[in-house]
């Protein structure tokens, strides 16, 4: 009689079903843990970005309720807002940079980098021996309101500080740029009786415009297309998703078309798609303006850079109409230089974009 043939081999060795069963049971129940860890630790690293990302996006909403989670546009230090009077400038007059940032986006752009991508701000004042300062503004609001308000704030800034900010040099990426352009408006108008705030636009060295929509962003003309079509539909599925749309903040909405005075967005026409109000506003005269553009193609002779530019805003629109009309007066000071694949977020950690800066500063 033959001897039974012992378990032997591979399957002795391999754990049992019940073991790789378990095995893989303490695996799938750790992964909810694991994956709300890792959204925590991501959180704590990228939470001075919660804010802005909500402000940008109902921004308005929050404010129109005085909600402590709207933002006060205010310049900004280790982490925190600080008054004009506490940013405690001292010494003699220095070339003052003043940087503001775009859409969602907060004074940590400008300032945190790695040793393979440094930031402009901490260069420039190292490199440059100039002073740098940082804004954060609620970009959910009208862009004609945080002009009102840059141009309030730059003009506390030299009454409070008047021996120690010398010449002014703003910097502006995206919706910053347009923010710029408004309080220049604003700077050399008279509103509400109110006398123009001229005194620091006297003290402009130069204005540098970083992937500014000049002439509006197509992500936004597309949407508000979009909103407009389905609410002409009118059937309940596309209202609901038009009016769902249409909650977006103000200062997205004025991305449209680069809408930069109140009376715009305040006309009855604001909304029509072909010819909306749209006051112009032309470069403050005798100042430099950089007009700064990325392109995500390696040559700029191309309807796709035209259109697409750095992927979020179109050359066309970066160098704008205003700034490239042959017509401009010889006062008007305009140089353009575009940034072959680059990026709209690529503008701000760019060695040649940081040396353009440094350069022309």
């Amino acid at each position: 009689m033959t001897e039974p043939t012992p378990f032997t081999g591979d399957s002795a060795e391999r754990p049992s079903r019940w073991r790789r069963f378990s095995a893989a049971a303490r695996r799938a129940a750790s992964l909810p843990v694991q994956g709300i860890d890792y959204l925590y630790q991501t959180g704590q690293a990228y939470r001075h970005f919660t804010l802005p990302i909500l402000n940008g996006a109902i921004g308005d909403q929050l404010a129109a309720r005085q909600d402590a989670r709207a933002i006060q546009m205010s310049f900004r230090q280790l982490g925190a807002d600080i008054a004009v009077p506490e940013l405690h400038l001292t010494g003699p007059p220095l070339t003052t940079v003043v940087f503001l940032h775009g859409l969602m986006g907060d004074e940590m752009i400008w300032q945190a980098g790695t040793p393979d991508t440094p930031r402009y701000g901490p260069l420039l004042q190292r490199e440059a021996g100039v002073r740098c300062l940082y804004l954060r503004f609620n970009s959910g609001l009208h862009i004609s309101q945080n002009g009102q308000l840059l141009s309030g704030l730059l003009t506390e800034l030299l009454a409070t500080h008047a021996e120690s900010v010398g010449e002014l040099v703003l910097v502006g990426h995206s919706m910053g740029g347009l923010v710029i352009r408004s309080a220049g408006y604003y700077g050399t108008h008279t509103t509400a009786g109110v006398a123009p705030a001229a005194t620091w636009i006297g003290r402009l060295r130069s204005i540098f415009l970083l992937g500014v929509p000049n002439d509006g962003s197509f992500l936004e003309q597309n949407s508000h297309l979009t909103s407009v079509m389905l609410r002409k539909l009118n059937v309940a599925p596309t209202r609901f998703l038009s009016k769902a749309m249409d909650q977006r903040s103000n200062g997205i909405k004025d991305l449209r078309y680069a809408i930069l005075v109140d009376q715009d967005w305040q006309s009855p026409y604001a909304d029509d798609v072909l010819m909306p109000p749209r006051t112009v506003v032309p470069p403050l005269p005798g100042v430099p303006y950089h007009v700064l553009v990325g392109s995500l193609l390696k040559t700029a002779n191309s309807a796709l850079h035209h259109y697409f530019g750095d992927g979020l805003v179109g050359a066309g629109s970066a160098v704008g109409r205003i700034f490239a009309d042959p017509a401009l007066p010889p006062e008007a000071q305009v140089h353009t230089r575009v940034f072959a694949q680059q990026s709209h977020a690529g503008l701000l950690s760019n060695p040649e974009v940081y040396q353009y800066l440094r350069e022309h500063l």
